[in-house]
């Protein structure tokens, strides 16, 4: 069991007043895809209860919710104001919800039918004991990273440093973290930033607009045509289902 104080301080100091920024548009908007990814990725599995790990402003269960993906819901969180914001939308069906230490998740064993872990993994010091807390307490696993890990990435890591984003990943590291810590890959699915989230932040001007648009078209042609490998080299994010292995591997 993960030592209750391993989470750095100045970790805890970064995310304890995050949600009370006034960016819930930009939540909002990247929770509808979120959503729609883990939806989507599920298909075929009935889910009776449902635990989000580090569930944010609870945006993603919120619309979980609304469209009857499980039937009962629970959240954890590092931030103080991240679970003020989570009460405050009144989720139907939410069991619980509490602030954790980062790790330690207190649950039984397999006592969730599933664990989501949505743009978590990159932020997080020691993954690999947060991995361990989730194989433990899940029947099944959804984890879905960004895919920062590209060209000149190491002359942007202020940018990403910005937004706590301290790990990276591919499509084949994250598989090969999972794999090794004794996970199975049911489905995945990577996929591109759509042209609205694009825009989001961009000059709203008619050029700029055409200009996403665009690039958005031609990379779904070339993913057409490419297939999985190319749709992995454009992907903006990844999203994995996960059984459990019988053991996981000894690493050492």
């Amino acid at each position: 069991m993960p030592d209750k104080n391993i989470i750095s301080e100045n970790v805890k100091t970064a995310y304890s007043s995050f949600y009370e920024k006034d960016d819930k548009g930009w939540r909002l908007l990247g929770a509808k895809y979120k959503a729609q990814r883990i939806i989507e990725v599920s298909k075929g599995h009935t889910f009776n209860n449902v635990l989000e790990v580090g569930a944010g402003d609870g945006s993603i269960l919120k619309l979980l919710s609304e469209s009857n993906f499980a039937r009962e819901y629970s959240a954890v969180e590092i931030s103080e104001s991240g679970v003020g914001r989570i009460k405050a939308l009144q989720i139907s069906n939410l069991k619980s919800i509490q602030v954790f230490d980062g790790y330690h998740l207190p649950f039984g064993d397999d006592e969730f039918d599933l664990v989501i872990l949505s743009h978590v993994l990159e932020h997080v010091e020691h993954e690999r004991i947060l991995l361990r807390e989730l194989r433990r307490v899940a029947k099944m696993c959804l984890i879905e990273v960004p895919k920062d890990y590209r060209y000149g990435v190491d002359k942007r890591i202020k940018h990403f440093l910005a937004y706590g984003h301290i790990n990276m990943y591919t499509p084949t590291s994250l598989r090969y973290l999972l794999l090794t810590e004794g996970f199975t890959i049911a489905k995945d699915l990577p996929s591109m930033i759509t042209p609205d989230v694009s825009r989001f932040y961009k000059k709203k001007s008619l050029f700029a607009g055409l200009k996403i648009s665009a690039e958005y078209a031609i990379k779904q042609l070339l993913c057409a045509i490419g297939g999985k490998k190319t749709t992995e080299r454009f992907a903006n994010s990844y999203t994995v289902l996960c059984g459990k292995q019988a053991e996981a591997p000894k690493l050492f």
